[in-house]
């Protein structure tokens, strides 16, 4: 980051003694309930300094409250939490200094002007990076005598972002960062988030963006039902394993397909009229799929060979029904 002829770095000018551990975050065997609801259960994920860790899931499978009492916003029923070697609670004084939060939504009087938030917020750190800087950086310079309630949602998310980033934290935790954000905006962001863990924050990220978690994340842990039911590196979730989709006409018998597919292969249809036939791709495989539409009138479409997504894991792991 650059202004004025002067470069800026997001980590600390003035280096800080190396910790013990390269361990953010430890969470072990944690419990949550609200009343007859257990909220999370038995949730156990640690989070590394100089990596993106993305904790994915669906609506209400636990990811909020981990997160909230990791930031010490909420006490645990069970289990252990420390960040950054503390209690998020009883430590909560010796870690704010250290933590940056990025909530999704709010935090901001409607009244107060952009740059005079970030400089009151940047005051309460012994080491920001400058105010202006972020503000360039984020493409809010523009908009810095603007109230925050006239700020489009966009440019609220990314205010919010350099609340979080300002005191040049050793943790964030970011909370949806892109969302309601153009493309533009979003690979800035992106960026933004590269250069933290270059510069040996540990990022907590929770987003809806299978995409993002893909490109941004070292370490995934996907949630459901207050519990981890997977983790490992996008690249060990997704796996080597390729598939082939195409379009064609709704309903064109894949049963009757599958007799004629290789051993081991699985195909179906979802949505209508889009198809997807998972297992060894090889030449022979192709060479049935191509033949059987031919020899039935199957008109293909947008055929291609592909890896499996984050996506595709997540739906497989969580199930594709909607959840409120």
């Amino acid at each position: 980051m650059t202004a004025t002829g002067r470069t800026y770095t997001l980590g600390h000018e003035t280096p800080r003694p190396a910790s013990r551990t390269v361990t953010a975050v430890e969470i072990e065997a944690l419990v949550k309930r609200y009343g007859d609801i257990t909220a999370v259960d038995g949730l156990s994920l640690t989070a590394q300094r100089g990596q993106v860790t993305a904790l994915l899931g669906p609506n209400g499978a636990g990811k909020t409250t981990t997160i909230e009492i990791c930031e010490g916003f909420r006490d645990a029923d069970g289990g252990n939490v420390r960040v950054l070697g503390l209690d998020p609670v009883t430590d909560a004084r010796a870690l704010k200094p250290r933590v940056g939060v990025m909530p999704q939504s709010g935090g901001v009087p409607t009244t107060a002007r952009a740059g005079e938030f970030l400089r009151l917020v940047a005051s309460f750190y012994a080491d920001p990076v400058r105010p202006s800087v972020l503000l360039e950086r984020l493409g809010l310079i523009d908009h810095a005598r603007t109230p925050y309630r006239r700020l489009s949602g966009g440019q609220q998310q990314r205010l919010s972002l350099a609340t979080a980033i300002v005191g040049r934290p050793e943790l964030v935790f970011l909370d949806e960062p892109t969302a309601g954000l153009d493309p533009q905006a979003r690979h800035a962001t992106w960026e933004l988030i590269q250069e933290l863990r270059a510069a040996g924050v540990a990022i907590v990220l929770t987003t809806h963006y299978m995409d993002e978690a893909e490109r941004l994340a070292d370490q995934v842990f996907i949630i459901d039902r207050g519990r981890v039911v997977a983790n490992g590196t996008p690249r060990e979730l997704t796996g080597a394993e390729r598939q082939l989709r195409f379009r064609a006409r709704p309903g064109i018998g894949l049963e009757e397909l599958l007799t004629a597919l290789p051993s081991g292969s699985a195909a179906k249809e979802s949505p209508a009229g889009h198809y997807l036939i998972e297992g060894e791709v090889q030449p022979e495989l192709l060479a049935t799929v191509t033949a059987w539409c031919a020899s039935h009138g199957v008109m293909t479409e947008d055929l291609r060979i592909e890896r499996r997504t984050l996506e595709d894991v997540f739906l497989e792991l969580t199930g594709r029904e909607l959840r409120s």
